[in-house]
């Protein structure tokens, strides 16, 4: 691995160790703490297609969970089951928040989230105080791994798409990344001390 110039970090599953074994940690105490059916909740906002939408900027999370809970009959509001959920999907990796201080490159966020949740990450989490920029796929209109992504990352930097790494814990978005010339890892609790090592910080 070349030394990278611009480390991309995606969040979810990295920066954040909030999924484990293919769930996010977030929706385990969802019907306790909200009585509310989280099968419905997953359905409406994942599986039916609104998220995808979400994430191009087309559709507003608020608007999405506003028309879930008429379905419902919520007797919270959009923005307070937001702010739930939100918060209940804060996990985040120390040893990672070090590497951001120690390892010398310019580090970016690279996510598919929306812009609330953008905002949330940087703001209230306090990512801004570690990263140089986020790019999250709903305020760009483009999510990983379409090629989009990876250029305007480029476009910001000015730099070759070479001196890039992508560190992702998706096969589908390391094969883009590379696709588009850049350095990427494939990142698991097996392959961490590896990513560790490569950077220096072992």
């Amino acid at each position: 691995m070349l030394r990278p110039e611009i480390i991309a970090w995606d969040f979810d599953g990295v920066l954040n160790r909030n999924i484990f074994a293919g769930r996010f940690l977030w929706a385990d105490h969802f019907e306790v703490e909200l009585g509310l059916p989280l099968d419905s909740f997953q359905n409406f906002v994942f599986h039916s297609g609104r998220f995808k939408e979400v994430l191009r900027g087309k559709l507003d999370l608020t608007d999405v969970l506003a028309a879930w809970c008429r379905e419902v009959d919520c007797p919270i509001s959009a923005q307070e089951l937001m702010d739930y959920w939100f918060s209940r999907d804060v996990y985040p990796d120390q040893m990672l928040l070090d590497v951001l201080r120690q390892v010398q490159a310019r580090h970016v966020i690279a996510t598919n989230n929306e812009a609330h949740r953008a905002r949330y990450i940087m703001d209230v989490m306090g990512y801004v105080d570690y990263v140089e920029h986020m790019f999250a796929a709903g305020p760009m209109g483009t999510p990983k791994p379409e090629r989009s992504f990876f250029a305007a990352i480029e476009s910001w930097s000015q730099r070759p798409a070479s001196v890039h790494l992508l560190v992702d814990d998706l096969e589908v978005n390391i094969e883009a990344a590379r696709e588009a010339g850049w350095q990427a890892f494939h990142y698991s609790d097996a392959t961490r001390p590896d990513l560790m090592k490569s950077l220096g910080c072992l």
